[in-house]
């Protein structure tokens, strides 16, 4: 065999196995949207129905119509995006200037800090479910959408500072020293330097803290003792019953549930783009 019939063949079967793997984390996502909107009878079978035969909206409308524990739906996904957008939005703030302060400067404790923060994210949340339990109790936040923001704030941070660090230290230093010769301040520096350049990593761990939070349910049950303060995890488990599963329901709601997840996403991804163009260096 020729080397360009290999190269050739190797592509191939490259393309192939990304193409199964595709495949493979794609259908769970158009199991759940097909389901949502199959009668009963085709998704309480045996048959394996793999496109649903007769469309219907009935799953759909009486999630929207009659709602979830006495409440609508759009409260519970109402509160999931204030936590979401408020865990990215202090989560970034935070990460950022810690991330550049430990990539910057050199102080003591800077490898324990680092280590700390490894260790931080090896410990499974539901161990620190009743510390942090007390913790938000004894700030007079618990049933209060702002103690679950600060705890997902509090489970997402190592993450975004051990990646930020790398984002940040991969930037040259001279860069900023050339703007302070030209007179530029160091506030100015980090705005118009550094956070172009760091832009794309601030967008990926924006992401992870969006998912994290959005799909958190564990603090979210626990911290909440009121229903209409419930996110949408939680209220998806009102349709698991004594008398069966409505997974009509639960897909429809899960449907919906995963749509603003994919908008967020756009968003981002298209000012990580930008960022990336933003920071481009020019010779």
């Amino acid at each position: 065999m020729s080397p360009l019939a290999r190269k050739r063949l190797g592509k191939v079967a490259l393309n192939a196995t990304a193409l199964l793997v595709f495949l493979f984390a794609v259908f769970p996502v158009y199991w759940m949207v097909s389901t949502a909107f199959k009668a009963n009878d085709q998704i309480f079978t045996t048959e394996f129905i793999p496109f649903p035969t007769h469309f219907t909206f009935e799953h759909l409308h009486r999630v929207l119509t009659e709602g979830v524990a006495g409440n609508s739906i759009w409260v519970y996904m109402g509160n999931s995006a204030v936590v979401a957008l408020g865990t990215v939005l202090i989560g970034a703030v935070f990460s950022l200037l810690a991330a550049t302060a430990v990539a910057r400067f050199r102080f003591k404790g800077r490898a324990g800090f680092l280590f700390l923060l490894l260790i931080a994210q090896m410990i499974p949340a539901e161990a620190l479910l009743i510390p942090l339990f007390l913790q938000v109790k004894t700030l007079g936040l618990y049933d209060h959408l702002a103690g679950l923001i600060l705890v997902n704030v509090g489970l997402t941070l190592p993450f975004g500072i051990w990646m930020l660090r790398t984002f940040v230290a991969a930037v040259p230093k001279s860069l900023e020293e050339a703007a302070w010769i030209d007179g530029a301040s160091r506030f100015v520096t980090f705005w118009r330097v550094l956070f172009p350049l760091v832009a794309p990593g601030l967008v990926a761990t924006s992401i992870f803290s969006f998912i994290t939070a959005w799909n958190e349910l564990i603090f979210a049950l626990v911290l909440m003792s009121e229903s209409t303060g419930y996110t949408m995890p939680v209220a998806l488990q009102y349709f698991f019953g004594h008398k069966g599963t409505d997974w009509g329901a639960i897909m429809a709601s899960s449907t919906m549930m995963t749509i603003p997840v994919v908008i967020f996403f756009m968003i981002v991804q298209r000012r990580m783009v930008t960022g990336l163009m933003a920071g481009a260096v020019k010779g």
